[in-house]
């Protein structure tokens, strides 16, 4: 049996896939990059689009096309314990070191920050996250429905409610576009490129991929093809509405800089403009659909999160996996949200180049005969690479001797390293080179 979906069953599917990859923490990274890309922006939200919705498309329909049970077993393919590996690095990040923390610290920043004054945000964060992670816990240990039906029902919520805000700001600017900052000054799409890599989408993708295709096979849809047909069809609905939100939320940024200034983080930007367009109600109900879809996110986070451990380690259970992580959560969640982004950037800067070339691997295997030598290669290559960007990312302007030096040997002899690229090369040089020793090996065989 192999069914042929219509287009509502598609429909649905590409509004499951974007209430999958859009948390409410997607929305301040737009906008702190149209605060700061200000005349740069268009080159700056293409950079951001490609990383921040074209990687995770990529990467949903990676898990189509290879046919992997999971994302070890994906990963796996390089080498058994790489994929345990990358496995708990990813489902690390996204959960209780990074991510999971993030929605507790962007439901506050946006949803009660505004309403306190500033001698009891510090204080009001604890409150917050004991409490805000506490409700996380307690729907996590005994999972509902309705948590699931609240998420799909919130996703047209969410659009609706950001269309409006960018539709007026569309209509009604704030104000003017200011001139780039930072490095938006010289690199803007490269910049943008790598801001991307913040919304975290193409790791989930890896790990949501499975839910989608599972979907879609229990729709009717069997053969790999077909399978691949409708993710792209779905995916391609998902990357419309991400795209349309991205982008508008950006330009709701670049509008505000000259008026408000530039903020820590885009959080502001939201209860700000928000506050200006539409005022208490606006800020208010802005609020609500935060806390709500921040909420939704943190659940699926914690239960994808316990039950990936729990399947890894069974001796420690489910319910004791969700306790610990929790409990790791609402301590790194009171660093702040500024912080939270500062010290996730080296981790991303590791672990994206990977994700990346691992997508990537999973299209050119067949061309290559899936020979592992390709596959260990390239990922020693861009782990060599990545690993001295996550150095540079932590080290920021006070690198050491060992590291520039490092760098100024990768700067030299690896091209597109100065723009976030280095591994790209190698990558294309080993694809080749396993291309022709794979037909080379065919033709001896024959």
């Amino acid at each position: 049996m192999n069914e042929r979906l219509s287009f509502s069953n598609q429909l649905v599917i590409g509004v499951m896939l974007f209430a999958l990859f859009f948390g409410a923490g997607n929305l301040i990274f737009p906008a702190s990059l149209g605060q700061n890309a200000g005349t740069a922006l268009v080159f700056a939200v293409i950079g951001f689009l490609i990383t921040g919705i074209g990687l995770p498309f990529l990467g949903t329909l990676a898990m189509g096309f290879s046919n992997s049970k999971s994302l070890q077993d994906l990963a796996g393919k390089i080498h058994p314990i790489y994929g345990i590996a990358f496995t708990v690095a990813l489902y690390l990040t996204i959960g209780p070191f990074f991510a999971l923390p993030r929605t507790g610290a962007v439901a506050y920043e946006i949803g009660i920050a505004p309403f306190i004054s500033e001698s009891m945000v510090s204080f009001g964060l604890v409150v917050f996250t004991v409490v805000f992670f506490g409700i996380t816990l307690w729907l996590s240990l005994n999972p509902l429905k309705i948590v699931d039906r609240v998420g799909k029902l919130l996703a047209p919520v969410i659009i609706v409610g950001l269309a409006v805000l960018i539709l007026a700001a569309i209509l009604n600017p704030i104000g003017t576009f200011s001139s780039p900052e930072g490095s938006y000054i010289d690199n803007a799409f490269m910049t943008g490129f790598t801001e991307g890599y913040n919304t975290m989408d193409a790791l989930a993708s890896l790990v949501f991929g499975i839910i989608v295709i599972q979907s879609i096979r229990r729709l009717g849809v069997n053969s790999t093809k077909d399978v691949l047909k409708v993710t792209a069809k779905s995916g391609g609905i998902a990357v419309l509405l991400l795209g349309f939100i991205y982008a508008g939320v950006a330009y709701l940024g670049a509008t505000t800089t000259k008026e408000f200034g530039i903020f820590d983080n885009g959080g502001p930007v939201l209860s700000t403009s928000a506050d200006h367009y539409f005022g208490a109600f606006g800020l208010a109900a802005l609020a609500v659909v935060i806390l709500i879809a921040c909420l939704t996110t943190a659940i699926g986070l914690t239960t994808a999160t316990a039950e990936y451990f729990h399947s890894l380690i069974p001796s420690i259970s489910y319910k004791a996996f969700v306790v610990i992580f929790i409990v790791m959560t609402t301590v790194f969640a009171n660093f702040g949200l500024s912080s939270i982004i500062t010290y996730s950037i080296p981790v991303l800067l590791l672990l994206y180049p990977l994700a990346i070339t691992l997508i990537l691997l999973t299209f050119a295997a067949p061309l290559f005969g899936h020979q592992r030598w390709v596959l260990v290669t390239v990922t020693a290559i861009t782990f060599l690479i990545s690993i001295i960007d996550g150095f540079k990312g932590f080290y920021g302007d006070n690198a050491p001797a060992w590291l520039t030096s490092i760098v100024s040997v990768y700067d030299s002899v690896l091209p597109f390293y100065g723009i976030g690229l280095g591994w790209l090369v190698p990558f294309l040089i080993l694809v080749i080179v396993g291309i022709v020793t794979g037909r080379t090996r065919w033709t001896t065989t024959a």
